[in-house]
């Protein structure tokens, strides 16, 4: 169409960044609009200017890598950027289906079409859902400071106690065995809800990625120890390497929460919420702004424990696998 051209892309990325800050204002506070495989899919809107842009983006993460532990191997993802998502939604999605019938690879079995939508923005959950697409995950977003809530769910200790002779202390290298059994822990648990597929080298990338970081300084990964057992980690990227995803909030110094995991054994007692509440002190003290996390939608443990952390949905993702089943 004519009018898609840079002026036009720079035009709805400013009138979607205003319209998410009146949605959240902890998403970014402008939606810059990426390349795509091709030209922009066109939503026609009024006065000849788009009501919606969005753009296809092609990925296969390659065999032998822990990300392909995360997903579907080919990704197909759609960004939208949408003036009235009411409107314009369907139309793009359709242009979408339409443009993954054509590419047989988008058929395969190993393939998702995948959408990262503003969690607060309701106005596009019936046209995902008409598309067959599923809420899958959440990335959530905790600001520095922020205080657990005092609630709790039946069942659960309390935000501020921790269970009596819980030790919290740093993760090192000599620690490698308990620690790589725990990051597999969560991504068995994971898998039990779509959020992660175990693949054959899983295990021995996710070994190989916790010597690496095991041997930073200062450390950035904590384990819960009861009476000298360990019975729970949590780990976090510092901001140096979480620069993949600290674009996804509105800025600051920013570190990703990848792994909080307690043994099965050991849950409701308090000792997630103790070693939360530790890491939370020590990244606030490191000068920490913002700190974000991924967790199962569907997962009936993990939003009510985020929340009582001071944890709230800012994107949810949206997928439907394989790509071409997309309606």
């Amino acid at each position: 169409m004519p009018w898609v051209v840079r002026d036009a892309v720079d035009d709805i990325s400013r009138a979607v960044g205003r319209r998410w800050q009146g949605l959240d204002p902890w998403l970014p506070p402008r939606a810059e609009l990426p390349g795509g495989c091709a030209a922009p899919f066109v939503a026609a809107g009024t006065n000849g200017r788009p009501a919606g842009l969005a753009v296809c983006r092609h990925e296969h993460v390659p065999d032998g890598t822990l990300n392909q532990t995360w997903g579907a191997a080919g990704r197909f993802s759609l960004i939208l950027r949408v003036r009235d998502a009411a409107t314009a939604v369907d139309d793009l999605l359709g242009q979408w289906r339409d443009h993954l019938a054509g590419l047989p690879e988008a058929g395969a079995g190993d393939t998702a079409a995948m959408i990262s939508w503003p969690s607060r923005d309701i106005t596009a959950v019936n046209a995902l859902l008409r598309h067959g697409m599923q809420p899958l995950t959440v990335i959530a977003v905790r600001s520095a400071g922020r205080d657990p809530e005092t609630s709790r769910s039946a069942g659960d200790a309390p935000a501020g106690d921790a269970p009596a002779g819980l030790v919290i202390r740093e993760a090192g290298p000599d620690d490698l065995d308990v620690v790589a059994e725990f990051e597999l822990g969560v991504i068995q648990y994971d898998a039990l809800f779509g959020a992660a597929i175990i693949r054959p080298g899983t295990e021995a990338l996710v070994r190989a990625e916790t010597q690496a970081s095991l041997g930073v300084r200062p450390a950035w990964a904590w384990l819960a120890e009861q009476d000298g057992r360990p019975v729970g980690l949590v780990h976090v990227q510092p901001p140096g390497q979480s620069g993949w995803i600290a674009g996804m909030a509105r800025g600051g110094v920013t570190a990703y929460l990848q792994t909080m995991f307690v043994r099965p054994g050991e849950r409701g007692a308090g000792v997630g919420a103790a070693l939360v509440r530790h890491a939370h002190a020590v990244l606030d003290g490191r000068g920490v702004q913002t700190i974000l996390l991924h967790y199962a939608q569907v997962n009936p443990l993990s939003a009510p424990f985020w929340n009582r952390m001071g944890y709230r949905p800012l994107w949810t993702g949206w997928e439907v696998r394989p790509a071409a089943s997309l309606r």
